[in-house]
């Protein structure tokens, strides 16, 4: 399917995202899809591909790279921080909001793993949106419990909304390679083979703007970012479609069970097969499924048919 999209920019924070708006044929009328990659990947590493089976399918999308990454200007490069990239959601859905006249109201949440598992925290936090699609969400390696959640979430959330990240040390990752073939001389931040072959095959398209670097800092505040804190506030249809055989560490299928069966509002579970980037392959047979599963959930929690 050809691509057809217009370039945007907003501005979250100090930095300014890019990325792509994809109308629908009756884009006034029909849904919004705010879509954005996981560890390191930009738009055009395989997200353009569900962007355009999504616009083919009536819906509106808005896809974009996060802070640091890609297209997008960012105060730090190459520096994955959960709360900057939340916080970049929550800037594309108002800056989508204010954006009347091309779609219905209705804004829909799509992250893809990382992202997947920032969308069911930064979803609980958003008033006013359609649904929630967490795909192949890294959800972490151990379940957490907390004994007082509600006083966490509120805590989180009033960190999120207003707190200010550069009063908490940060625990710092890296720099150091997204991939490696050879982990005994090169480590890498993801580690399975799996991983290199689609990060190098993906990144490697001409225009992808992937770099092979990063650094992941994380805030060490009182209340850890994570779905386990947010999952059961979730107010909106979620969706979680995961990888069978996922093999990243931090895609724990126990983890990813209790998240879902946390989330009290209308929700659905899909497996797909092909680990943790079959679906990524544009044509495949896991994407197709994705693409189908994803495209059905959307349409029934909104006005389009």
């Amino acid at each position: 399917m050809p691509l057809d999209y217009t370039l945007i920019e907003f501005t979250s924070g100090l930095n300014i995202l890019r990325g792509r708006w994809y109308a629908a044929q009756d884009g006034a009328t029909a849904p919004c899809v705010i879509m954005a990659h996981g560890t390191t990947a930009t738009i055009s590493m395989g997200l353009e591909d569900y962007a355009s089976q999504f616009q083919g399918a009536g819906l509106n999308v808005i896809l974009y790279d996060h802070a640091g990454f890609g297209d997008s200007d960012g105060v730090e490069r190459q520096v994955i921080n959960p709360w900057i990239q939340a916080r970049g959601f929550k800037d594309a859905f108002l800056h989508t909001q204010n954006l009347k006249e091309l779609h219905n109201g209705q804004i829909f949440l799509w992250g893809d793993s990382y992202a997947a598992m920032l969308v069911l925290v930064v979803g609980a936090f958003i008033e006013g949106l359609a649904g929630i699609v967490a795909h192949i969400p890294a959800t972490g390696v151990v379940n957490i419990q907390s004994s007082t959640l509600k006083a966490d979430f509120d805590e989180l959330k009033t960190m999120f909304e207003v707190g200010d990240l550069s009063e908490f040390e940060a625990e710092v990752i890296g720099p150091l390679p997204v991939v490696s073939a050879d982990q005994l001389n090169a480590p890498s931040l993801l580690k399975p083979i799996q991983a290199f072959s689609w990060f190098i095959t993906h990144g490697g398209r001409f225009g992808s703007h992937w770099q092979n670097l990063v650094s992941k800092a994380t805030p060490n505040t009182p209340v850890p970012f994570m779905p386990h804190i947010t999952a059961a506030f979730i107010k909106v249809p979620t969706m979680m479609l995961v990888g069978l055989n996922d093999e990243m560490i931090h895609c724990n299928p126990e983890v990813q069970k209790t998240v879902f069966n946390a989330i009290n509002a209308p929700k659905e579970f899909h497996v797909v097969d092909g680990g943790h980037f079959g679906c990524l392959y544009a044509g495949s047979s896991p994407f197709k499924k994705a693409v189908q599963l994803e495209i059905n959930f959307m349409k029934r929690n909104s006005q389009i048919m």
